[in-house]
């Protein structure tokens, strides 16, 4: 169900526009939209409209410099060559935007305005007086730290007197408007604005965490209602942010940091970052960032980058190897034992992930890496991670397939590879949630595939309970799975699982497409036991 949102009385007023040829590139700035210039699809230049997130000048490349013996000079930049800015393109996804330079905008076509705020109708709530009982919890709450008085307020959510942890800070509850999501959430631009003196002050990794910081006002005798819930939203709603925005994640906090690096080069690989990720504030907007492909050590320049690998003798990750099979190769890491690597992994993960975060917290993981071999060594393709104890039963808490390596059936192969170790474990496993769009899919497919080739195969009657057992797929997953491709089909008075024809048809062409398998046999592996004091972290 979607929130409900006040409408306005009428329609609301167009964008300003400024028309082109009679402003300046100094007149850009953050929220505005115009046409850049892009390479399109068919290798010729292009002109698309996109969107201002952030501006800044042109980042020096401070390691290349030291290597030539440069020396830094002033010189006198037009503006167009002095400045940078990190745009999303209309209608692409969130993990293509990019910084561009000042060259590639085009002056000579309108300048869109971000649309003016419509003001607010104010109007007084008039609440009632909470009862004595609820006046000496609030002068408890008061006293409380904030965390504290946001667990006791869902206690008394549902009496008119308290107001719950959903409500906004405000000045006094009797003195102030009907309260509206956009008092309380910052739009992306307003983030940017107030981030714009220090667009480097992400890069140093500190992470920022929904509502913190927010102060219940238990002082007024009226209370507002509180707001919907930011988190209901739509089906459409939903669908148009997969297709946007790239992430499943509804922070908004997470999802207006700007990308801090532009280029990868991982082995004889050189990626595209998507996504901001944590690196230290002195390798951001490097125009490449070198990784040593066995260790994941990140450097600043090539030289730097040839350096070490004189001196490091790694050539797979450095964990126990549970299975080989032809030239797939998996490693096991316990992230409190590698605690290195794990963290230089998860830094890696997070440029190509926008709904995780796990540099500060690797110990309580466990790592799969699966590596294709070769004569110089064995090479990351893809990881995944999984909780040591999981109350939920996660079998997966993040997957990923690096950029290279995607589009040739990897990601099945780890996620196969997640279920036959809950095979192992005789549990029932699903992925840790949210799944990011292109994990969603991925998923997915693999259920459809799974379920429909067991049904396939099987000559006696399995119910869903059965599905559940031979897959390790939870019951959940598999309800939903066979709703999905409508399995479901009433025959004398009960449910029966039937496979449509095209079904058979998508499974048949699948399973003649898909190479590469697990091979349970080829796995080494025996559950691990962990004691009390092995789970017990940051102590």
């Amino acid at each position: 169900m979607a929130p409900h949102t006040p409408k306005d009385e009428g329609p609301q007023p167009p964008p300003p526009i400024t028309l082109g040829g009679t402003y300046s590139i100094q007149t850009v700035s953050v929220g505005c939209k115009l046409y850049i210039r892009r390479p399109g699809s068919d290798g010729r230049e292009e002109e698309r409209l996109a969107e201002i997130l952030s501006i800044r000048d042109k980042p020096v490349n401070a390691y290349a410099a030291r290597l030539r013996g440069e020396v830094k000079q002033e010189e006198a930049q037009r503006p167009e060559e002095r400045l940078e800015f990190f745009v999303h393109w209309d209608q692409f996804n969130k993990r293509l935007d990019e910084w561009v330079a000042g060259t590639r905008l085009v002056l000579s076509r309108d300048l869109e305005w971000p649309r003016p705020k419509a003001t607010p109708a104010t109007k007084k709530v008039v609440g009632k007086k909470a009862p004595a009982k609820n006046q000496r919890q609030q002068s408890l709450l008061k006293r409380a730290a904030t965390a504290n008085a946001l667990a006791i307020g869902k206690a008394t959510k549902a009496d008119p007197g308290t107001p719950g942890p959903s409500a906004p800070a405000s000045p006094r509850a009797s003195a102030s408007p009907a309260p509206t999501i956009g008092h309380k959430r910052k739009t992306l631009h307003e983030e940017e604005d107030e981030e714009d003196e220090d667009l480097d002050a992400d890069a140093e990794g500190e992470m920022d965490v929904d509502a913190e910081g927010d102060v219940l006002d238990l002082d007024g005798a009226e209370s507002p209602q509180p707001p919907p819930p930011i988190s209901a939203f739509s089906k459409e709603q939903e669908i148009e942010k997969l297709r946007t925005s790239g992430s499943m994640t509804q922070s908004i906090s997470e999802i207006a940091r700007v990308k801090n690096l532009n280029r990868l080069q991982i082995g004889k690989h050189e990626v595209d970052a998507w996504y901001f990720s944590p690196y230290p504030q002195e390798y951001a907007h490097l125009p490449v960032l070198y990784l040593c492909e066995f260790c994941l050590s990140y450097f600043g320049s090539q030289f730097m980058l040839s350096r070490h690998r004189k001196r490091c003798n790694l050539l797979h990750p450095p964990g126990n190897e549970i299975y080989r099979h032809e030239d797939i190769h998996f490693f096991e890491l316990d992230g409190k034992r590698q605690l290195s690597y794990c963290r230089n992994l998860s830094l890696l993960s997070k440029c190509f992930l926008d709904h995780k975060t796990l540099y500060y917290d690797v110990t309580p993981f466990l790592y799969y890496v699966m590596c294709q071999r070769d004569s110089s060594g064995c090479h990351m393709v893809g990881y995944f991670s999984k909780e040591k104890e999981s109350a939920d039963s996660y079998n997966v808490a993040c997957i990923l397939t690096l950029p290279q390596h995607q589009r040739h059936g990897y990601g099945k192969l780890l996620i196969e590879f997640s279920y036959e170790l809950s095979k192992r474990e005789s549990k029932l496993g699903s992925p840790e949630k949210p799944l990011s769009d292109l994990g969603l899919l991925g998923y997915r497919a693999y259920w459809a595939e799974t379920i429909i080739d067991l049904l396939m195969t099987t000559t006696e009657e399995v119910s869903i309970d059965d599905i559940a057992q031979k897959t390790a797929i939870t019951h959940a997953d598999v309800m939903n799975t066979c709703t999905t491709l409508q399995l479901f089909k009433h025959y004398k008075g009960q449910h029966v699982i039937s496979i449509p024809e095209a079904v058979q048809e998508r499974y048949k062409k699948a399973k003649e497409k898909r190479k590469r398998r697990i091979h349970p046999e080829c796995l080494i592996w025996k559950p691990p036991v962990f004691s009390r004091d092995q789970l017990r972290f940051g102590w």
